[in-house]
């Protein structure tokens, strides 16, 4: 399903920032904000809540932990025990290691999949078209989605451009 939108490009972070309060006060629906880098305090002026990636981290880290012991465990105490010089089948501060870095493997692998997942990213996600090449080098951008709107909404979105500091106002279909 293809999606018009109108979108404005700015020079600088400080005419976006301001823009976007802008937005927000006359109550337009902003669909996204596109920066050439990450910008402090975006998330707070755009009011969106904290990634919860982070405790999909500890998820899978809690699982790489519980996957080396429990082979381990399972492994020297029940499939393969041999004794080493004397020493207990189940020896934890040999096992720190390995699930040291199991649990590190398991958390960054599993937090990247879910990220790419989240986004729409990877092999098998859809064409993610870009509304602008200059929007990854020194651009920044408020896209609206006009699909389906009447003309009087439109022309309410398209004027809210005209005394905000834009450089730039374009149209695209996606």
């Amino acid at each position: 399903m293809s999606k018009k939108v109108l979108y404005g490009l700015y020079n600088d972070e400080e005419t976006l920032f301001s823009a976007i309060t802008k937005a927000k006060q006359s109550g337009l629906d902003i669909m996204d904000v596109y920066t050439p880098f990450p910008v402090h305090g975006l998330d707070d002026v755009m009011e969106l809540s904290e990634s919860r990636l982070h405790i999909a981290g500890f998820v899978y880290g809690a699982l790489g932990t519980l996957t080396a012991l429990g082979v381990m465990t399972w492994v020297f105490t029940r499939d393969w025990p041999i004794i080493f010089g004397g020493k207990p089948y189940f020896s934890f501060p040999a096992f720190v290691p390995i699930t040291f870095e199991l649990t590190v493997l398991f958390a960054a692998v599993g937090m990247v999949l879910s990220f790419y997942i989240v986004c729409g990213l990877g092999p098998f996600a859809a064409n993610n078209p870009v509304l602008d090449d200059r929007i990854t080098d020194d651009k920044f951008c408020i896209a609206f989605d006009t699909t389906g709107m009447s003309q009087i909404d439109l022309e309410k979105y398209s004027s809210f451009f005209d005394n905000t500091g834009v450089a730039e106002v374009n149209t695209k279909i996606i």
